[in-house]
């Protein structure tokens, strides 16, 4: 059986690529372990001088699986527990270039992932959505904090309290995207930027990381990771979220109304 996280590393360039196709490579917990794993090898091999994330068939992540997201409140009390607040932390102080290739949808996670990438290649037909809200939880992986740093408030409000679908261009407007090519392009674009990268000086680039995104970056980052998560964790308690779950599997809209606001 194919695991459902595939892991190459090929001329210092390491490919994850999300398995899962027939469910628009929605991702799971035992994927966050696999990720996880996968980040810390690439981390302590000077072998592996850049990351590269990608999704097979017609999607990049349709963010997580609600099957296996609904199990959350009963497997961990606290957010620390859960691996995919740990994958979260990997990525945010992951030291070496990272490198997205977006192609079809980028939804919850698919999407707030991005911006902690250092080149994000997306196809022109490349959808996103935020759609915590839709799902009585709160936005994670520091969106909260990056997304109006990068768009102004108003711009970050809208997309992550509405949960709607935008394109392409708007994703470059967030922050969640720094190139747009035509979509049979993405992977080959995408490695192109990885090599490129990986014959640049490694010590260099980790350098200018550290840079971008110097130490007390990193703190506020940290402290509003933790802030969402704590939030989040309260949010999957409450009957809004219990009511979206129910809603989503029944394959009908959710009735928040009768709940006091």
């Amino acid at each position: 059986m194919k695991p459902p996280v595939e892991r190459q590393v090929e001329r210092g360039i390491m490919t994850l690529s999300f398995r899962r196709p027939e469910k628009k490579n929605a991702v799971t917990t035992e994927m966050y372990r696999l990720m996880i794993e996968a980040f810390e090898q690439a981390e302590r091999q000077s072998l592996v001088r850049v990351v590269l994330l990608r999704g097979e068939g017609d999607a990049f992540t349709a963010g997580n699986d609600l099957e296996d997201f609904r199990k959350w409140p009963q497997m961990a009390r606290h957010s620390d527990d859960l691996p995919v607040f740990r994958f979260i932390k990997t990525v945010v102080n992951f030291p070496k270039p990272l490198v997205a290739a977006v192609k079809g949808v980028a939804v919850g996670l698919g999407g707030t992932l991005l911006p902690h990438c250092d080149v994000v290649v997306a196809g022109q037909s490349a959808r996103f959505s935020l759609p915590f809200s839709r799902l009585a939880v709160v936005p994670e992986f520091g969106s909260s904090f990056l997304l109006p740093a990068a768009a102004g408030h108003m711009r970050a409000s809208h997309w992550l309290m509405l949960g709607e679908t935008f394109g392409v261009e708007e994703a470059r407007h967030l922050g969640l995207v720094s190139e747009i090519c035509a979509d049979e392009q993405v992977d080959a674009v995408a490695r192109q930027r990885c090599e490129q990268l990986a014959a640049l000086p490694a010590g260099v680039l980790r350098r200018i990381k550290s840079l971008i995104r110097p130490p007390e970056f990193l703190e506020q980052l940290n402290r509003a990771i933790d802030r969402e998560s704590r939030m989040f964790m309260e949010c999957l308690q409450t009957p809004e979220h219990a009511e979206a779950v129910r809603a989503f599997f029944e394959k009908r809209l959710p009735d928040f109304k009768r709940f006091e606001g």
